[in-house]
């Protein structure tokens, strides 16, 4: 068992350390976090104009208007639709902060080439037509989440070579009295020139083939082969095999796999969002909501019920003072106290709960999501945070609720026997300490004074 264990470490710790270091997945990370505060503004809006009650429309028409609820969803859709430009200057912007360059202006450089890359051609059929003409404007379909990748790509791209321009030197150097900002932007008028000039010839290129620009082939020939691919119960089951091996060595699996799966996940999310927004069928049962909500509760490993079975049933002092601790991050999906309290971290006996406990969670809400007991996730962005049952109700409405309730209680039946065990350990060594510490205790009775 320990050298299957030190040969996984071996394989593992190398990983993570490559995936955990390398500026491009970091960017990637780190740019997306741009958005996420304005993603989830918006999605109050968007919650608050479809709250998953029958009497919830009725009422608000009443309070506010017939049209309430379009007048809702505009600071929902000024968020969502334009995620893909948010995304494109957020990881630019990281990236270029990395390579210790000037990074708004790579950001902003960035942004122009995707706007280079991207058709202003929108589909349009005039009142009293049925002939469909093509009007000028910039299509809302590319600037949320169908251009995505796109700009993962651009911004990733663009600043590498914006970075490579400036460190040959390639720049205008401007007098010592010129003011740092006036400076720095003819220092990035070359590069940016250079770059821009690049992907104009790219964009050119494409507007030659029949997929018309690189916004479709992107979305073609990759975006939608890896949304299709990650859109399946097998990627999600070994994503999370990968990510709680991870933690199991104590290394941040959630940092490690996301880096990689959440930008697809984030993508699916905002196709089932896009759907929901129009009232269409929702497209995809896995997304960064189902991930979040119906995934782990109290964290990687689903580690609420874990504490909860504890506060049950243990018997030692250790895990009754651990799992009180742990209890209230642990509502709030923040385990760190119990990973490395209990520890979780290279202990052998937790490892299977905490690998098969999140594994039957992904398994079974997504055939009850397939099989239409439970609605699938809307695409809104709910924190992280959110306690369960809540969170559940908010994304799915009542069923997703019960679902969460019906997951954590099998969640505890799982870590029952497991936590028996290691309770049973600890009970066993405060016993022994407790029995060392009488022996070591010393009596003026051991003493015999009659010698003296």
């Amino acid at each position: 068992m320990k050298n299957a264990m030190s040969k996984l470490e071996g394989i593992l710790t190398p990983l993570a350390k490559t995936i955990g270091e390398n500026k491009y997945l970091i960017a990637i990370r780190d740019g997306f976090l741009v958005s996420t505060p304005l993603l989830i503004t918006g999605s109050v809006f968007m919650l608050i104009a479809n709250f998953p009650l029958p009497f919830w429309n009725e009422w608000m028409t009443a309070l506010l208007g017939s049209d309430w609820a379009v007048k809702m969803s505009m600071p929902a859709t000024a968020s969502f639709d334009v995620m893909a430009i948010l995304a494109t200057m957020g990881i630019a912007y990281s990236l270029g902060k990395l390579l210790n360059i000037n990074a708004i202006a790579a950001a902003g450089v960035s942004l122009v080439i995707w706007f280079m890359q991207t058709p202003y051609k929108i589909p349009f059929t005039p009142e009293g037509s049925e002939t469909e003409q093509i009007v000028s404007g910039i299509p809302l379909q590319w600037t949320g989440s169908k251009g995505l990748f796109m700009g993962i790509i651009v911004a990733l791209v663009a600043t590498r070579l914006f970075a490579y321009f400036s460190n040959k030197g390639w720049t205008i150097k401007m007098p010592d009295g010129v003011p740092p900002t006036v400076a720095k932007s003819f220092e990035a008028l070359i590069p940016g020139f250079i770059v821009t000039v690049i992907f104009f010839v790219i964009a050119w290129a494409f507007s030659l083939t029949s997929y018309g620009s690189a916004q479709q082939f992107i979305f073609e020939s990759l975006q939608y082969p890896l949304l299709k691919l990650g859109n399946t119960l097998p990627a999600m089951v070994i994503a999370y095999i990968f990510l709680h091996l991870f933690w199991f060595f104590g290394i941040n699996g959630s940092s490690v796999v996301g880096a990689v799966f959440n930008p697809v996940l984030s993508a699916l999310s905002l196709e089932n969002l896009d759907a929901y927004k129009t009232g269409a069928e929702l497209p995809n049962i896995i997304t960064g909501t189902f991930q979040d909500m119906f995934a782990t509760f109290g964290g990687s490993g689903s580690t609420l019920a874990l504490i909860v079975v504890m506060i049950l049933v243990a018997k030692s002092q250790r895990s009754k003072k651990i799992s009180q601790l742990s209890l209230v991050p642990g509502i709030f999906n923040i385990n760190e106290p119990i990973i490395f309290g209990l520890p979780i971290v290279l202990n052998p006996l937790i490892l299977v709960p905490f690998i098969i406990v999140p594994t039957l969670n992904i398994i079974i809400a997504y055939f009850a999501m397939s099989s239409g007991l439970v609605p699938l996730t809307n695409g809104i962005s709910v924190p992280w945070t959110t306690p369960m049952i809540i969170s559940g109700f908010l994304v799915t409405g009542w069923k997703g609720a019960v679902l969460q309730a019906v997951l954590f209680v099998m969640n505890m039946a799982v870590y029952y026997p497991f936590v028996k065990i290691i309770d049973k350990q600890f009970v066993l060594e405060e016993q022994e300490n407790a029995n060392k510490v009488e022996d070591d205790e010393i009596s003026l009775d051991d003493f015999d004074f009659d010698d003296l």
